[in-house]
């Protein structure tokens, strides 16, 4: 406990610095990572508002501005870019019926059947609390977990990092909404893409094609930036403008006494299942929130009322999406895997910086490891406070036409692209990814498991060739040592139980609900 607090107050330190900077010749400090912490936060919360646009496609749009910040601050703006999009998703889905974000799906149930009784208030501040408690137990549970998981990656050789590599990628496959062939097929592509380049061992030339721009790789801002923001942009064009906004019906923001018994345990259910299905290879915020919905649907006392505005089915959701949205840097922060496309945002902009993902931040960097947990907490501090009092702000934005915004966040792709390498072919390959992305959507395809496979994919091959390089091209070397034969053990156990009839039966039930 004692190394605990030790280590937080590293963080609280390192959040908190004072950093000057001169402005018209005149020199001031101003704790700049608090700064970053603010600024992520409210975008965040502006990208969940705002429906088309999530955390995914933002991350990528903003990864190449990450250059021109230090590390700990450009890693806690897009943490709070994450996070703060869970917050803001929410808005949109209780007054408005439209997710801003594919985790506040759920919330649309009974969030805009509350706003259309008259309840948009209580609704709105349901979310709000809901997600604060179980952003801050995320948080908590991170940093309790942080020092012992990283304690037992160290003893974590190339063949346990290839076999828990396989062991995530089979998670994320499994747990991809829709068909398990699709999924499959897409962590293929993810992985051929990350191959095309130049081999690190023989230097030779791979699947270039004769393209001098292909032989450094494929860039991975132009994969996601297509992916998922091109391709969003594009989706998007096709909905239609037309909007319910139930704007004057934000009044009473207070829950009463029998709302504060109805929320209260649903808030912690949905804190705990999110925290759990978080840390899980492929999980993240939208499965934890379908989660507790389902759960919530089966225990409450009052199951009568889902759909027709039940604050359980507003609190639940939301507060197992903020939870599991923290408690997805466990495995990128411990082991240097990351669990969800987000993740996988993140260890690329770690990579900007020639910062390597996995234990050996906690003791290279410590105030970077921790400062960054930190800013986790000041973050949903931060976004209570700017969440309610600035709903009537955030409802006009919801009046601006999708066609207004589009051109404007095409042009900041093209140039944040543009800008990694100075190149336009770049700009062109995003352009050819993001038709490719339009694609995938059309025909059911997720771009998460593409995306996993594209970051997983280098690092599985290096350390499935390192490991046979110390064993003298001895294959057992995967089964022979305890820990690789665990995961892969696991990884065949998690085959075995989604092929099983009645598991997929319940899997495809629990999707369609989605």
């Amino acid at each position: 406990m004692e190394t605990l607090f030790h280590n937080l107050g590293i963080g609280f330190t390192a959040v908190l610095s004072m950093d000057p900077f001169t402005v018209a010749g005149v020199t001031m400090s101003l704790p700049m990572n608090l700064v970053y912490a603010f600024l992520g936060a409210l975008i965040g919360t502006l990208i969940g508002v705002l429906p088309g646009l999530g955390p995914v496609a933002t991350i990528a749009m903003l990864l190449p501005a990450t250059y021109a910040l230090p590390p700990l601050g450009g890693l806690i703006m897009l943490a709070g870019i994450y996070y703060g999009a869970q917050y803001g998703g929410s808005t949109t889905a209780i007054l408005v019926n439209l997710p801003g974000e594919t985790s506040s799906v759920v919330t649309c149930i009974d969030g805009y059947q509350m706003a259309r009784r008259g309840r948009a208030g209580v609704a709105l501040t349901t979310a709000a609390l809901g997600s604060f408690f179980a952003g801050c137990v995320g948080t908590l549970l991170l940093a309790a977990f942080a020092a012992p998981l990283a304690e037992v990656a160290f003893k974590f050789g190339p063949a346990e990092y290839f076999s828990l590599m396989v062991l995530g990628m089979i998670g994320a496959v499994v747990l991809a909404s829709g068909s398990l062939v699709k999924a499959i097929a897409m962590i293929c592509l993810g992985l051929l893409g990350g191959i095309i380049g130049t081999d690190v061992n023989t230097g030779v030339s791979r699947y270039a094609f004769g393209i001098p721009e292909l032989t450094d790789g494929v860039g991975f801002v132009a994969v996601a930036m297509g992916v998922f923001g091109f391709a969003e942009v594009i989706t998007n064009l096709e909905q239609k403008e037309h909007r319910e906004v139930f704007t004057s019906k934000v009044s009473s923001m207070f829950p009463t006494k029998e709302d504060w018994k109805r929320m209260i345990a649903p808030v912690i259910r949905g804190t705990i299942l999110g925290s759990a299905l978080g840390i899980l290879p492929g999980g993240g915020a939208a499965l934890a929130s379908f989660g507790a919905y389902s759960l919530e649907k089966k225990v409450s006392k009052n199951r009568a009322e889902f759909g027709k505005g039940a604050i359980e089915g507003v609190a639940a959701p939301e507060s197992a999406n903020n939870a599991a949205a923290q408690t997805s840097f466990i495995p990128l922060l411990t082991l240097g895997i990351p669990p969800n496309a987000v993740m996988a945002l993140m260890v690329g902009a770690m990579t900007i910086h020639n910062i390597q993902p996995g234990p050996q931040v906690m003791t290279s960097n410590p105030s970077l490891f921790w400062g960054l947990i930190v800013s986790m907490w000041i973050g949903n501090l931060m976004l209570v406070i700017l969440n309610l009092p600035l709903i009537g702000m955030w409802v006009k934005l919801l009046t601006v036409p999708y066609r207004f915004l589009y051109p404007s966040i095409l042009v900041f792709c093209c140039i944040g692209v543009y800008t990694v390498s100075n190149s336009t072919f770049d700009v062109f390959l995003t352009a050819g990814f993001g038709f490719l992305g339009y694609v995938f959507l059309k025909l059911g395809c997720e771009g998460a498991p593409l995306l996993l496979g594209f970051v997983l994919g280098p690092m599985m091959e290096e350390n499935f060739r390192r490991a046979l390089l110390l064993s003298r091209g001895q294959f057992s070397v995967f089964v022979t040592r305890p820990l690789s034969l665990g995961l892969l053990l696991a990884a065949a156990a998690l085959v075995v139980i989604v092929a099983l009839p009645s598991i997929k039966a319940k899997r495809e039930e629990a999707f369609q609900e989605e």
